[in-house]
């Protein structure tokens, strides 16, 4: 059905601040703070320090009746936060992992969700250092709160502040993973400028609220990636703002519509726990800044399924009907692919289930040689026989095939695009951390692309960092 597919590169985009959402930049001093209002709760600061000697640098983020601080001593190595709400103060600092052992080149202070972070940087790559949860002490998603922070500097100690500088906004990203095209809505990929477009989930120092969407640009010659836009979403059923993700966005009839996973806010833990699909609807420009959307249920039928959540939407109308796929669980985590269909969003009816998979998603709805296809991605926890692969299933789920294509770690998406005759490209991710122990899984992945015809001159491109 399709060529084999073979690694011809990885990319490896880290930024703690986004390029397109800086807010200040500012030399190293004794003291400054500076208006950086925020659309959504991810934020950060990033200090670069030459030569530090001694002293003590501080990182804040300032709302109402907050200050959100990061702290790093130069002369011991020490690194915690500090967190000031309503009157009370709360020290933390890592005992296995608070300390650097020579000095920093960098510093950082992130908020993410509602998990404040800081990292330091040795020159190769970023290590988080301490790292709070602050959600049952102040509603970080408030909007208002949001749009009234500040960012701010301190230099403590008897030395003069070494030369540097830091530079502050929106919370950019240490790894991407649930990688998908952005397409028409038949399905076709969404190109700008003769680049590809994609979604991704750009993970934070942590897991699933950690997390948000954002959209990138892929250059099929070079797979050079540019990062393009955040999007954020507000929820029906509740106030604030959320970093949803594992998201779909098809551009339709002059207009955006995006589908996206409620996992901002996930907590298995919880009374209930579920996830659910939303969708929006924009003719906002998403391919660049910083969006929060307004979303109401794409509610996908489960039928007998006995789901108790759904997630990976990807939508492409079939130029008769609407055909919805998607992810079902019958319990964290046990999940399988499923598809819907109907005449339009509100009216899905359920078309098939791959029920005998136990840890299948990234759920892709492709046109391969006039057929319909639906492929996905089967993890190494699934059934012997169902594992490290990638299966194809027709529009009644039943299994007609696999891709032949080398299978990174983790679970990849199969997100793939005919580039020229037989000439195809996926764009998957691995489960390659970052940022040390402490952030634990969810800071995935490189990005991984595979070819048809990769180039017999030259091994695979390294990450980059």
């Amino acid at each position: 059905m399709l060529p084999r597919l073979e690694v011809v590169a990885r990319r490896r985009p880290v930024d703690l601040v986004s390029p397109g959402s800086l807010l200040v930049e500012h030399p190293l001093a004794a003291d400054w703070s500076e208006p950086t209002p925020h659309p959504a709760p991810y934020a950060a600061a990033v200090a670069s320090l030459e030569r530090p000697r001694s002293g003590r640098l501080v990182l804040e983020l300032l709302g109402p009746g907050a200050r959100l601080s990061g702290w790093y001593d130069v002369a011991s190595g020490a690194v915690g936060l500090e967190v000031e709400l309503g009157g009370r103060t709360t020290s933390h600092r890592s005992r296995r992992h608070g300390r650097v052992a020579g000095p920093a080149m960098s510093f950082a202070l992130t908020l993410t969700g509602t998990h404040l972070a800081v990292l330091t940087h040795d020159g190769s790559a970023w290590t988080a250092r301490g790292r709070v949860d602050l959600r049952d002490r102040i509603d970080t998603r408030d909007e208002a709160w949001l749009a009234a922070l500040r960012t701010s500097q301190r230099w403590e100690g008897t030395d003069p502040p070494p030369a540097g500088r830091v530079v502050a906004g929106g919370f950019g990203q240490l790894g991407l993973r649930d990688v998908r095209l952005v397409s028409g809505r038949d399905g076709a990929a969404y190109r700008l400028d003769g680049r590809l477009v994609l979604t991704a989930t750009s993970a934070g120092p942590g897991f699933f609220d950690t997390a948000h969407t954002s959209v990138w640009t892929l250059d099929p010659a070079t797979h050079d990636l540019e990062h393009r836009a955040d999007l954020f979403f507000r929820r029906p059923d509740r106030t604030g703002v959320f970093g949803d993700h594992a998201t779909h966005l098809v551009r339709d009839d002059g207009r955006w519509l995006v589908a996206t996973s409620t996992w901002g806010d996930f907590d298995r833990s919880r009374p209930g726990a579920t996830v659910a699909i939303t969708r929006a609807t924009t003719e906002a420009d998403l391919l660049s800044g910083r969006h929060v959307l307004d979303t109401r249920p794409l509610v996908v039928p489960t039928g007998s399924l006995r789901s108790v959540g759904v997630w990976d939407p990807h939508l492409v109308h079939s130029g008769e009907r609407w055909l919805v796929g998607f992810v079902s669980a019958r319990k964290f985590f046990r999940f399988h692919p499923a598809l819907a269909e109907g005449p339009d969003l509100d009216r899905l009816a359920l078309r098939g289930a791959a029920e005998d998979r136990t840890s299948t998603e990234g759920t892709t709805i492709l046109r391969v040689a006039g057929e319909w296809r639906v492929l996905a991605s089967d993890g190494r926890d699934g059934r012997r026989g169902q594992r490290r692969g990638f299966p194809v299933f027709d529009l009644e789920m039943r299994q007609v095939g696999a891709l032949d294509a080398a299978y990174p770690t983790n679970i990849p998406w199969p997100t793939l695009v005919e580039l020229g005759d037989r000439d195809w490209l996926m764009v998957a991710f691995d489960g390659t951390a970052y940022g040390g122990p402490l952030p634990g899984y969810g800071t995935h992945g490189d990005v991984v692309l595979l070819r048809s015809t990769p180039s017999q001159d030259r091994a695979p491109d390294r990450p980059t960092m």
